[in-house]
């Protein structure tokens, strides 16, 4: 696979990428911002909105809102994108620590991630809960014993949710019930050793693609474990990917220096590009 093509610079910790009508979208987790842009025009990325605490993951519901997970304050923010924003979903009486990554099935259920420990602080390791959000809003514990539970992507023409174990280089899956009830939990595949999956993104055949926060790879998998495809980005923490373009075979690399923010007021987070074989859902 060729070199990454470099598009943007000049963010900190780009995070939470998706690809939502024909545009790439992200937070940049340690400014606060939102952005979207047409990485195939000549317009520089565009800040959407804002939230005064780290944003991560993003969604939309029905009616065109935003969903984006707010860490530390750790509550599911409603954006609907004319200049009003308020608390959509509150975990904070669930967690004491950071909440994390999230996908919105189609439904409109939310799942969300989180830290289950203080990482910033070096606090010893625990496992960390996955929480579902109903469309109303209504969130509920849905499992309790994840390690590092971080991206999920929904598998194409399935009701089964794949989440990142960061710390435990392995995704799991669960099947999605009526409601949004998340069961069968499961290893849908056990990743090299070393690995650290954070962001997801998947591909029409059901490959996943896998940023390694700190390995400096991305890595397609098969259910299964097998390794298809590989892009190094050496030296740089492999935060999230995304598929899109007009025809769904460019995959965006969301990339920092570093995963702390004490590291990254320099701003070298970037936004790459390289081509891939199999597209993304559009």
């Amino acid at each position: 696979m060729t070199t990454p093509t470099r598009l943007y610079t000049g963010f900190r910790f780009p995070e939470g990428g998706r690809w939502h009508d024909g545009r790439l979208w992200f937070s940049d987790m340690h400014t606060g911002e939102i952005f979207r842009v047409d990485p195939d025009g000549d317009q520089l990325p565009e800040v959407v909105t804002r939230v005064d605490d780290q944003p991560s993951g993003l969604g939309w519901l029905a009616d065109g809102s935003l969903l984006i997970s707010s860490m530390l304050r750790r509550v599911v923010l409603k954006d609907d994108m004319n200049g009003s924003q308020r608390v959509y979903a509150d975990l904070s009486a669930m967690t004491d620590a950071p909440i994390n990554d999230m996908v919105v099935d189609e439904s409109g259920t939310a799942y969300v991630g989180g830290f289950g420990y203080d990482l910033y602080a070096g606090a010893p390791q625990e496992n960390g809960p996955l929480f579902a959000i109903s469309p109303a809003g209504e969130a509920y514990l849905a499992d309790s014993d994840m390690v590092f539970p971080n991206g999920s992507v929904i598998l194409p023409g399935t009701r089964t949710l794949v989440v990142a174990e960061t710390w435990a280089a392995r995704l799991t899956a669960f099947d999605i019930g009526e409601g949004g009830a998340l069961s069968g939990k499961r290893l849908w595949a056990p990743l090299p050793a070393g690995s650290t999956p954070d962001g997801l993104c998947v591909d029409v055949e059901g490959g996943v693609w896998v940023s390694c926060v700190a390995n400096g790879r991305f890595i397609r998998v098969l259910a299964g474990g097998e390794v298809t495809d590989i892009v190094d980005v050496p030296g740089r923490c492999a935060a999230d990917c995304v598929l899109g373009g007009p025809d769904g075979r460019g995959l965006y690399l969301l990339t920092s220096n570093s995963w702390q923010p004490g590291d990254t007021e320099e701003r070298q987070g970037w936004i790459e590009t390289v081509r891939v074989d199999v597209p993304g859902r559009q």
